[in-house]
């Protein structure tokens, strides 16, 4: 454990970036209410709204018709995450050529760590890393600057100016500014936890900092608690890195396909959930050797449906499939059958799934695909941004 004496990370924060970026990529959008939207459909939520459309009241989350009702010149836009995809590694590539980014933490969240001679410097470093991104992508796409001594005091403090600011919570000042906080406004504390910590007479963040370690994590049930007390109180907290053992893809469907048949065109894995408008639900599951061939896989998710159909879940809200227990390619053991005419035949077909795959990817489009190509309402249904996972080329 080792407390640092100075501004050893910087975290940049974009400020409600899908939205900023189809302002920046669309320059026509520029100055006007805007919200983005995961599919086109009257039905659906805005998963990010530009500081205009927050001037009107106007949220992420908010349904369409409430936000249209909000604001009436409101502009929405189909969310177009290859795009967003692009602008991320420009804005990481403009990053870099002030300061090398240590990991990227989400598609608008990047950090970075400072060298002890740059500590003294860093408010410096932070507004060159702003000039930096207004020079080589545009004004439009701003960024708040957050400095501390760990990752998530520089994370907090990239919070707290927002939009376009700039702020550094030194460790000689702590807990300072912290004490301003609401609890729910401290990364890692939901509503949920803040409750627990309420039943427990912690009610703001003065009686948060009052706390012992092992009293956060008695609290938080988990180590999850300690770390967090840790991280507040300026120490650096090593955390173990993770293994990726699922993939998985959900969506809420358009009115005019909440039946099995738009559902499974929609689907393109293995697990199977599917919701109702009473959020009532069903899912299904079959699990087989470790196989990374199309047609397999979309075998499998149809017996599912057909599973679903005999159990009379006919009408579907939303839709979501994942594959579970992911393993490596070097980490699959050669079958003892091997040599037989069906296991060739499904080599052969991984051989084509993966050239499949390579040539879309280098040709930027579909090209080649398994069964009849189905165009679904509400525009683009492939790859999506996941929090801490940004997609590759090949997912989209």
């Amino acid at each position: 454990m080792r407390k640092p004496t100075g501004l050893e990370r910087l975290y940049v924060d974009f400020d409600s970036f899908f939205a900023s970026a189809e302002q920046h990529l669309r320059p026509h959008l520029r100055g006007r209410p805007i919200g983005v939207i995961p599919v086109d459909s009257e039905h659906t939520g805005l998963i990010a709204v530009s500081r205009e459309a927050k001037a009107q009241g106007v949220k992420r989350g908010t349904v369409v018709h409430e936000a249209r009702r909000q604001c009436p010149d409101l502009v929405l836009v189909t969310a177009r995450h290859d795009a967003y995809v692009a602008l991320h590694h420009a804005i990481v590539r403009a990053i870099e050529t002030v300061v090398p980014v240590k990991a990227v933490c989400s598609i608008d969240e990047m950090l970075c760590a400072l060298m002890p001679a740059e500590w003294p410097q860093a408010l410096g470093i932070g507004e060159r890393v702003k000039e930096a991104v207004a020079r080589d992508i545009g004004p439009t796409l701003t960024c708040s600057v957050g400095l501390g001594p760990n990752d998530l005091l520089a994370k907090i403090a990239a919070e707290m100016e927002k939009p376009d600011g700039l702020v550094a919570l030194h460790p000689d000042d702590l807990p300072g500014r912290l004490l301003a906080l609401d609890l729910t406004d401290v990364p890692g504390i939901a509503r949920g936890n803040a409750a627990r910590l309420a039943r427990a007479g912690v009610g703001d963040m003065a009686a948060l900092w009052r706390l012992q370690p092992k009293e956060l994590r008695r609290l938080w049930g988990s180590v999850e608690g300690e770390r967090l007390w840790m991280g507040l109180h300026g120490y650096t907290v090593e955390r173990p890195e993770t293994r990726r053992r699922m993939f998985g893809h959900g969506r809420v469907l358009p009115a005019e396909w909440c039946s099995l048949d738009g559902a499974h065109a929609a689907a393109r894995a293995l697990a199977l959930w599917l919701t109702d408008r009473t959020s009532a639900g069903w899912h299904g599951e079959e699990r087989f050797r470790p196989t990374r061939d199309d047609p397999s896989l979309l075998a499998s998710l149809s017996r599912l449906f057909l599973l679903a159909e005999r159990e009379e879940m006919n009408r579907s809200r939303s839709v979501h499939v994942a594959l579970h227990d992911l393993v490596p390619v070097a980490d699959i053991e050669e079958d003892l059958f091997g040599h037989t005419p069906e296991a060739q035949l499904k080599r052969r077909i991984e051989h084509l799934s993966a050239l499949a795959d390579q040539l879309n990817v280098t040709h930027r489009r579909t090209l080649l695909h398994w069964g009849p190509w189905v165009t679904i309402p509400g525009g683009y249904a492939g790859a999506k941004i996941a929090f801490n996972r940004i997609p590759d080329a090949e997912d989209f």
